[in-house]
């Protein structure tokens, strides 16, 4: 599995019930935390919200949400 980049879309491999966040949710990587261990912050939006959540998760807490090549889309519709 490679290590998402700024910019890049993440998605929750557990809950973080104290941010009302649930696993398989998207977010954007804003920063990257390298000491003392690597450390994503990831920017969330919560439907409802009128802000934005984030959170600073630990590398095994995401994993990059791959985007579908372009073929894969137009064959999809």
């Amino acid at each position: 599995m490679r290590s998402p980049a700024i910019d890049e879309m993440v998605k929750l491999t557990q809950d973080i019930p104290e941010l009302s966040l649930s696993r398989g949710m998207c977010g954007v990587v804003r920063s990257t935390w390298c000491a003392p261990w690597v450390a994503y912050e990831v920017e969330f939006h919560i439907d409802g919200n009128t802000y934005e959540t984030r959170a600073l998760l630990m590398a095994e807490q995401v994993e990059v949400e791959e985007q579908l090549e372009t073929d894969e889309l137009v064959s999809q519709q």
